[in-house]
């Protein structure tokens, strides 16, 4: 099974390391982005399973990169996490193709299982789309 790689989106750059630090410890591949324009740009050039994603940033806020993101690269799973939480953040995320939303502080525990259950949904898809691949082959060799 192909290796695990996620995507941390954050301004407070001391979250990202940290973070990247403790993933990579468990064996997770991580690139990090501090803003959105870094994260479309690195996406453009490195698979990516799941993001975690903060909402307030500067410039390109989370909304905009959830849409970007669910529009152009849509097996890619994201999760919200942030620290300005409201039940209509919440929603709008939701509705714009976020698999869940968590809001900071967060435990490490709590992440890890967002990552797993994101990873598995990911790796569904592409099943079901190898599925109908080598279907549509068969289907044109009879």
């Amino acid at each position: 099974m192909e290796q695990m790689r996620i995507m941390l989106v954050d301004d407070e750059e001391r979250l990202l390391s940290t973070t990247k630090k403790l993933f990579e410890k468990i064996g997770i591949d991580v690139l990090t982005a501090t803003s959105g324009k870094d994260a479309l740009e690195l996406l453009n050039t490195e698979e990516v399973h799941v993001i975690f994603l903060d909402i307030k940033m500067p410039g390109m806020d989370g909304m905009e990169i959830l849409q970007r993101v669910k529009k152009d690269y849509p097996l890619i799973e994201v999760v919200i996490l942030t620290g300005h939480a409201t039940m209509e953040t919440a929603v709008e995320g939701l509705k714009l193709g976020a698999l869940d939303f968590l809001i900071k502080p967060v435990s490490m525990k709590d992440i890890l299982g967002k990552v797993e259950e994101a990873f598995d949904k990911v790796n569904r898809h592409r099943q079901k789309i190898l599925s109908a691949s080598m279907a549509d082959a068969a289907e044109g060799r009879k």
